[in-house]
């Protein structure tokens, strides 16, 4: 054992140690709500440095809940057999389907010849592709499907070993990110907006409409979409290319065989369970049932009865257990658990009343407080558990302070969607297919000083001089 990993081992509980006992008792009054603090501080070192392997730090909430009781412990459990878990199995066993049959290659080649091999125009396609879809759909869906299909790619072009490649890094953090923008575009981005509408609608004592979320946080998503761009771009150097030319990809994909019925198969079910997942809301009245999670989980249960065309069948358990993913699985509901234990232990609302008691008068410092504690509350725990608890408590101080709590609602959505520097949500899924989480600390740390910096400007400029920003 390194003397370097003995020392990360080490700091991991030693970090859990100090949070618990000497964070100030008069704001985390509670020992359960100063230990969840310091589980998570455990948590993300380990996940950064690498002591040991990701997936066995995901289960760090469960053992330290159950010596410590910080909550009950159901509570914590339940995020490692979630929905959106499910999800992430199911679209994990389907595209185990696609390298049986061969589809991994084929869509590689499709993606490949349709964008052409410019790095930096891979970049703008998949974090305009992955917005987009995020703005009407929830972001664990998109990231889902979204994530292997670019895996796939880097796989036909030689650069499936995400961890040491920077160009596959770099794609799959650019998807993360753009997958978080998107979903502030729209109430149907998440569940985190749709709490925000119930709490403008509560406010407001009138129906709040969707159209009108569009046109406020339009310039906000213009600026965000612009400056997250160039910041995944600075630094790739113009003609950087994933090797060979479009020409050559359209060459590759022509030499392809035809699809084979296995093929098709295996296609037609992700299409399925993509389609469905994506229109939930024209079926959902007569299936309320069918939420993503069981579509994809359906069909990967279809997935098991295809055969091949010597009547052999094509998938098998004991094999695909193998290429399952299971790393991405139990990261993502790691850092579900973590969230649980600081919203449950009373942290988050600790947090909540420390902002209540900054005597915050409604200015740009005011903004920029909303701005920067919701966004790293998002990076801790789900989006939707942070906007819970922070859009009341901003409602509460805007009001106690008697100005309009409407815009910094929409201020703290903005920090509410965003986050970027920890495994945690859906950034899990990018770290479960070879991202190193240390590069996403690394870029994460700079594109949140820049998205803070930015978002007070902006969101400042909006609540001064567009009146329309103010309303609902």
């Amino acid at each position: 054992m390194g003397k370097k990993r003995v020392i990360n081992l080490i700091i991991g509980p030693l970090l859990f140690t100090l949070f618990s006992l000497l964070l100030p008792s008069t704001v985390f009054a509670s020992f359960a709500a100063r230990a969840s603090i310091g589980t998570v501080a455990w948590m993300a070192y380990w996940w950064v440095t690498g002591p040991i392997d990701y997936a066995v730090t995901a289960f760090l909430p469960i053992a330290l809940n159950a010596i410590f009781q910080m909550t009950d412990m159901p509570a914590v459990i339940s995020n490692y057999a979630s929905e959106t878990i499910l999800l992430l199995l199911g679209a994990s066993i389907l595209t185990v389907s696609w390298e049986k049959t061969g589809l991994d290659r084929r869509i590689a080649a499709a993606f490949l010849r349709l964008v052409g091999s410019d790095f930096r125009m891979q970049i703008v396609f998949w974090f305009v592709l992955s917005a987009a879809l995020s703005a009407v759909h929830p972001n664990a869906v998109v990231c889902a499907t979204i994530t292997p299909i670019a895996v796939s790619m880097l796989n036909f072009i030689g650069e499936g070993e995400i961890a040491h490649s920077r160009i596959g890094s770099k794609l799959l953090l650019t998807i993360a990110y753009a997958t978080g923008l998107g979903g502030l575009a729209s109430p149907l981005g998440g569940a985190m907006n749709l709490v925000t509408v119930d709490y403008l609608q509560q406010l407001t004592g009138q129906e709040y409409m969707y159209v009108n979320w569009v046109v406020r946080f339009l310039p906000i998503m213009l600026v965000l979409g612009v400056s997250n761009i160039l910041f995944m771009l600075r630094d790739v150097k113009k003609g950087t290319t994933l090797g060979g030319t479009k020409e050559y990809f359209v060459q590759q994909y022509r030499m392809l065989p035809p699809m084979s019925f296995e093929e098709k198969s295996a296609f037609a079910l992700f299409a399925i369970a993509t389609v469905l997942s994506f229109t939930r809301q024209f079926y959902q009245s007569l299936l309320p049932g069918m939420k993503p999670a069981y579509v994809f989980i359906i069909c990967a249960i279809i997935s098991f009865l295809i055969v091949n065309s010597d009547g052999e069948r094509l998938m098998l358990w004991r094999s695909v257990q193998k290429k399952i993913v299971w790393e991405l699985i139990y990261i993502f509901a790691g850092g579900l658990a973590a969230g649980t234990l600081i919203k449950e232990s009373g942290a988050a609302d600790a947090i909540g009343a420390m902002v209540s008691e900054m005597n915050l008068t409604g200015g740009v410092f005011t903004i920029f407080v909303i701005i920067t504690l919701t966004l790293l509350l998002s990076d801790v725990t789900s989006n939707t558990a942070t906007a819970a608890v922070a859009i009341p408590v901003v409602i509460s101080v805007i009001q106690g302070i008697g100005r309009n709590p409407v815009p910094f609602v929409y201020i703290a959505s903005v920090g509410v969607n965003l986050s970027y520097m920890l495994p945690t949500s859906i950034r899990a899924i990018p770290v479960g297919y070879g991202l190193e989480p240390r590069y996403m600390l690394r870029e994460g740390w700079k594109m949140t000083v820049m998205v803070i910096t930015l978002m007070t400007i902006v969101c400042s400029l909006l609540y001064y001089y567009w009146p329309a920003f103010s309303t609902v």
